[in-house]
């Protein structure tokens, strides 16, 4: 089968592309660099430079395949350039997927995400739930990737585009760019004295769940329908709790309730003016705390035979994954600056919590 890919070199499309290749798939990925056509040839695919809305590269790629992944996408939580967020996540949909109709493939795969609902509020979700009018989005991400699925996306199935939907959850494991991932890494280095935004509620699946979630849409999906990739439900705190079962570690000794850290959004943005804080510390960041992104996935598992990691395994093995913890500064000194500035507002905090108990 000819494959055309989006995102090859990414957190879940590289996994996509590998089990692709290994199943005896012709693939062609699409990449913007030397460095990511190399890293595509390595894995035993072609590689086709140009962006996303390069048309003439989308022809190129697409032209004369069975199957198209979609996977790229602006995933980027406190970004301070969020204006890419729209021409990565709408206008490349747009160009993907428009381009993959004209040239008639026979079935086209996209990943969106379970971010399109916004903060369920605690309702566990299916493909049907739609955010109501009423809730507002809390990062450029979710905006921009709802109107992806729902702006492009869904009114091509309606003008008979052969596409099938796949909406993951909270994905974690080796490479993880997400919020919890940054989190992961600080309590993998003993930099996380404390837990802000503990009642943060996702659906954790490991990535190689995901990425073989997608290779099923594309076999056995039914054109025109959407599949929730979302695994276990749980709390941040409760996952800390996992953390520390599989690290052998003490859990983080504070846990801040969202409410409080939201106070400090007025500072952040300020701060943020002045000095190129993590991504992590950004108002955005703190604005998705306390809320929830769960959704169900009974229909991927009752229709595409989809099944996650066991949770305890997953999480074991992203922390092997890190190596020995040891603490590595940026090499930039502004960077290091953010860094060390956000390591001591976390370590003030922690001392204040310390005094208020005694």
């Amino acid at each position: 089968m000819n494959v055309f890919i989006t995102g090859g070199t990414g957190f879940i499309g590289s996994r996509v592309l590998q089990k692709l290749v290994q199943r005896g798939d012709r693939v062609r990925a699409l990449v913007r660099s030397v460095p990511g056509a190399e890293l595509v040839r390595a894995m035993g695919a072609e590689p086709v430079m140009g962006d996303l809305n390069d048309r003439a590269a989308l022809r190129q790629g697409i032209q004369g395949c069975d199957l198209v992944f979609h996977i790229a996408g602006w995933y980027k939580i406190g970004s301070p350039h969020p204006e890419q967020a729209e021409i990565v996540n709408v206008e490349g949909t747009r160009s993907v997927l428009t381009t993959a109709f004209e040239l008639g493939v026979p079935r086209i795969v996209y990943t969106s995400t379970i971010a399109v609902f916004g903060d369920t509020r605690g309702r566990l979700v299916d493909e049907s739930y739609h955010m109501p009018p009423t809730e507002s989005f809390l990062s450029a991400y979710d905006r921009t990737k709802y109107r992806a699925h729902y702006e492009v996306a869904m009114p091509l199935i309606r003008q008979g585009a052969p596409l099938i939907i796949v909406q993951p959850g909270a994905v974690y494991g080796p490479g993880d760019p997400s919020l919890v991932g940054q989190l992961m890494r600080l309590y993998h280095h003993g930099l996380l004295p404390v837990l802000p935004g503990p009642e943060l509620t996702l659906t954790y699946a490991h990535v190689e769940d995901v990425a073989e979630g997608h290779i099923l849409a594309a076999d056995r999906g039914r054109i025109g329908e959407s599949y929730i990739l979302a695994g276990p439900v749980y709390r941040l705190d409760e996952m800390a709790q996992i953390w520390a079962q599989v690290t052998g570690r003490q859990p983080p000794r504070y846990a801040v309730p969202a409410r409080k850290v939201k106070r400090l959004i007025p500072l952040v943005a300020a701060l943020r003016r002045v000095i190129p804080l993590p991504d992590l510390i950004s108002p955005e960041s703190i604005r998705i705390l306390g809320a929830s992104y769960i959704a169900r996935p009974d229909k991927a598992v009752r229709e595409l035979g989809w099944q996650v990691t066991d949770i305890y395994e997953g999480m074991r093995l992203t922390f092997r994954s890190y190596g020995r913890p040891a603490l590595r500064l940026p090499e930039k000194p502004h960077q290091q600056a953010g860094l060390i500035l956000a390591l001591a507002a976390v370590l003030m905090l922690a001392w204040q919590l310390s005094r208020r108990r005694r």
